[in-house]
Parts: structure tokens; C-alpha cells; sequence
């Protein structure tokens, strides 16, 4: 297993891909890519058991779904540094005929990437499929999903929540970046959810908070915990509060980077608050 030390490593790295991709485009979404860094690395460097002998079945191993597609550097980042294709293609994002769209899509057969998620909302759906899917088959593994706390806001995601309690579906993870922002701002002020807590136990789920969500031993813990809650009748939900932007100051305590590129001079910034850990594409 990895230590503390090499997974902030690898995040610091992940950050510097996340930084050049966006910004050799000059196109893409920085904001929460940045801010779910660490879970992604915890999830893919030391939780999820998986092969990067990828077949879309995913059969006799964990398996994530992204459902706030938008994020899409953040994955493609860990997706290479965790050896699912090479780290050098990273150098296409978003160009003509890549593999790596903006958002992530199926019909380029990009390692890792199961779903097409640029709609918004419906990755839930898709995420209770394959876990019903594990225990039809007599598959014991889990399956994990990321979703944005904006992207609550969609009415197919509250469908999918009634039905995952309902028919108990327990080997699944679905964890909300809770980072409070949008692309037009706070989430409060777009259209206020109140307690998501309340919301996720009120329709029937386990749900667990991991308030540091940007810190590794405390994402951890709370994958953790969140496995060890798998099994027991209710689908497990992590509530995960980031900040957009973090590890690059002046992304950081706003929305404005939501899906903005920085400039040279704000790129060469932010790589200088993140230096190289594992060597860049």
C-alpha cells in the first residue's frame, strides 16, 4: 500500500496534468478536477480493486462511475498514472480525434471509461444498474460513483436515490463532492437543497461525512468506513466537502474556475505552488 507521503505526491501530480491539460486547450474544467484530486487517488491508488486489463463488464472487480463528467482531466490524470493507458496521451486532451474528449465518452475506447457522462444527473442510474448487475452475477465487488452536490439539482438523481434504497442495493458507494459551487455560483444561491444529509438518510441511505475532504488519511478513512457499511440492506452514500480549486491559491474560495483555463502567466503560477513529484507528460 502506498504511504501518505506517495499519495500527496501523486495528487501534486495529478494537479500539474490537470493545470497543463486545461490549459493547452485553453478549454475545460479546472475547478473541480482540482477539487477532488485526493479522492481520486485514494480511490484508485490504494480502495478500489480493479485491473487495468480493462473490459467494459468490469466482472470480479470494483468498478466507478463519473457522473459529473465535467471533471474529466482529474480522470483521465489518475486513469494514466494508475496504468489504464500511457501518461504521454494526456498531451491530446480535447484536440481533434483524441480519446480524451472534455467529457468523457465511450465509442473512442478509452481504458477505464465505461460510460459517455456529460448529461448531468444520470450517472446514479447507471452506477445501480452494474451494481445490480454484481449481485445477479454473484459478484461481491463494489461499485463507486462521484457526483457534484450541483448536479442534485437534477430531478433523475432523486429517482434513482428512491430506487437504490428500495431494492436494497448495498454494494454500492456513491459519494457527493460537496465543494458548495457551480458554474453561476454558490449552489445555495442556484437553487438551495437544504441538508443533503437529511435528504440521502430521509430516502433511505447510509450516509457517512468526511469533512476533510481534501486531506488523504481523513478520504481514507471514510472510503473505509463506507466499505466496511456495504452489505447491510441500504446503499452507502459519502458526502465529501472539497474546495474547488484546491492546491492553486487564487483558484481556490470562488467559482470563477469552474470551467475556466488559466493563462500562461497563472499557469506557470500554479505549477510553481505544485512542483513535479513524478514527472510531467
Amino acid at each position: 500500500m502506498p504511504t501518505i507521503q506517495q499519495l500527496q505526491d501523486f495528487t501534486q501530480q495529478v494537479r500539474r496534468d490537470i493545470l497543463r491539460m486545461v490549459h493547452a486547450v485553453n478549454s475545460g474544467h479546472p475547478g473541480g478536477s482540482l477539487g477532488c484530486a485526493e479522492f481520486f487517488t485514494c480511490l484508485y491508488q490504494e480502495i478500489m480493486d480493479y485491473s487495468t486489463d480493462f473490459d467494459m463488464d468490469g466482472k470480479n472487480e470494483d468498478m466507478f462511475f463519473l457522473s459529473n463528467g465535467h471533471i474529466s482531466p482529474v480522470y483521465y490524470s489518475v486513469l494514466a498514472r494508475s496504468g489504464f493507458f500511457s501518461v504521454e496521451e494526456l498531451a491530446t486532451f480535447r484536440k481533434l480525434n483524441s480519446r480524451l474528449q472534455g467529457h468523457p465518452t465511450t465509442h473512442e475506447h478509452l481504458p477505464g471509461i465505461r460510460i459517455a457522462s456529460g448529461s448531468l444527473g444520470q450517472g446514479m442510474s447507471v452506477a445501480i444498474g452494474a451494481a445490480q448487475a454484481k449481485k445477479l452475477n454473484g459478484d461481491d465487488k463494489i461499485v463507486y460513483s462521484l457526483h457534484g452536490d450541483g448536479e442534485l439539482q437534477e430531478g433523475q438523481i432523486w429517482e434513482a436515490v428512491m430506487y437504490a434504497a428500495a431494492k436494497k442495493v448495498d454494494n454500492l458507494i456513491s459519494t457527493v463532492d460537496v465543494n458548495e459551487k457551480q458554474i453561476d455560483g454558490t449552489t445555495d444561491q442556484v437553487l438551495a437543497m437544504g441538508s443533503l444529509k437529511a435528504k440521502f438518510e430521509a430516502f433511505g441511505w447510509d450516509v457517512l461525512e468526511v469533512k476533510k475532504g481534501n486531506d488523504v488519511a481523513a478520504i481514507l478513512e471514510g472510503l473505509k468506513e463506507a466499505k466496511l457499511r456495504t452489505g447491510k440492506g441500504k446503499p452507502v452514500c459519502i458526502l465529501l466537502y472539497t474546495e474547488m480549486g484546491n492546491g492553486v491559491d487564487f483558484m481556490m474560495h470562488t467559482h470563477a474556475w469552474h470551467g475556466k483555463a488559466p493563462n500562461d502567466e497563472q499557469l506557470a503560477n500554479a505549477l510553481e505552488q505544485n512542483p513535479a513529484t513524478l514527472g510531467d507528460y
